[in-house]
């Protein structure tokens, strides 16, 4: 389950007698299962021509009471304006979004899904959640529970942990 250069390095830890690698190999386990998840998400997403990133901006704009900023679009996928100008340019080339000047102030621009937007977000949204949900579906409420809070502990220990 291991990536290959994890395992190179936990056999380098062995080789200097460095045999107690238990923590480790349960970190780079878990950051081989994030990466295995980040390219199954890509791979299910890149037949619709879509990333990770635009995505995150269609479930949003989905999801919003009315239109939104780039700036609020940035805030809340969590990315910079420039990283958010750069996926607005692809899902407008898309027909996907739409941007509109605030008839109030022409300089406030708004984004809005197009019917296609909308239709594909949905679709995928729906389609993203129970793939993510299948992946979690042999480990009870229970195992969830106590997962979730094992990770919020390893959480809490790294540097953005400490702090949000």
């Amino acid at each position: 389950m291991l990536e290959t250069k994890h395992q190179a390095f936990l056999a380098e830890l062995e080789r200097r007698g460095q045999s107690d690698a238990g923590e480790l190999a349960l970190c780079f386990q878990l950051l081989s299962l994030a990466r295995a998840i980040d390219q199954d998400c890509a791979s299910r997403l890149a037949p619709q021509g879509l990333s990770e990133g635009r995505f995150v901006l269609l479930f949003l704009l989905r999801g919003a009471d009315t239109a939104l900023s780039p700036h609020q679009l940035a805030e809340r996928a969590g990315v910079t304006r420039a990283t958010v100008t750069g996926l607005l340019d692809g899902l407008e080339r898309e027909q996907l979004v739409s941007r509109h000047s605030d008839p109030d102030d022409k300089r406030r621009i708004h984004v809005r899904l197009t019917r296609a937007g909308q239709t594909l977000s949905a679709r995928l949204f729906d389609q993203q959640t129970q793939w993510i949900a299948s992946l979690f579906a042999d480990i009870s409420a229970t195992e969830r529970q106590v997962l979730g809070t094992l990770l919020h502990r390893v959480w809490s220990r790294t540097d953005a942990g400490r702090t949000s």
